[in-house]
């Protein structure tokens, strides 16, 4: 276990449907946010944290990023696309990797929590650029080949801490 210098300053980027996504799957629950953003500081030096969600037409969704904005986490929102032929999308990768670079010379970690293997080249160039990266997400739904370039990973579905269980009936 790598011991964690208060004095790092740290910033922790949220793939929210990532996350959200990957707890129903697999544990038929709900990420306890507080719980991820207290073990992504450790007690270091927090200096922000960027949630990055999608907004339905129905607006269903403001609760919930009311309760995130509460945690100080600051929200990234994008209105979800809906194509003619049905599909959605609602991609917040390129978004996460430019605040990711434009943010990187004010910190030094950058929590990245979502198990995309998109972010490998992300991941890469801030280790590059003298930044240590932790990735926070679920094992199970997280790229092999992220975990390995990630400077440390964490696994959140080896505690319950950062599970809400709930009835979820999406």
């Amino acid at each position: 276990m790598f011991i964690k210098p208060k004095d790092q300053r740290v910033e922790v980027l949220i793939d929210v449907q990532n996350l959200y996504h990957s707890a129903r799957n697999l544990h038929n629950a709900r990420v306890n946010f507080l719980e991820v953003l207290k073990q992504a500081v450790s007690g270091r030096k927090f200096l922000r944290s960027f949630a990055y969600v999608v907004r339905t037409k129905t607006g269903e969704e403001k609760p919930f990023f009311d309760a995130l904005k509460n945690l100080g986490i600051e929200m990234r929102v994008r209105d979800l696309q809906e194509f003619y032929d049905g599909q959605k999308k609602a991609d917040w990768d390129v978004g996460i990797v430019i605040d990711a670079i434009r943010t990187a010379p004010a910190v030094d970690v950058i929590v990245l929590c979502s198990g995309d293997g998109d972010f490998i080249p992300l991941v890469d160039y801030l280790k590059n650029q003298g930044k240590r990266v932790e990735v926070m997400a679920f094992e199970k739904t997280t790229s092999q080949a992220l975990r390995e370039v990630a400077d440390e990973f964490i696994d959140l579905g080896q505690s319950a801490r950062f599970l809400i269980k709930s009835k979820i009936n999406r």
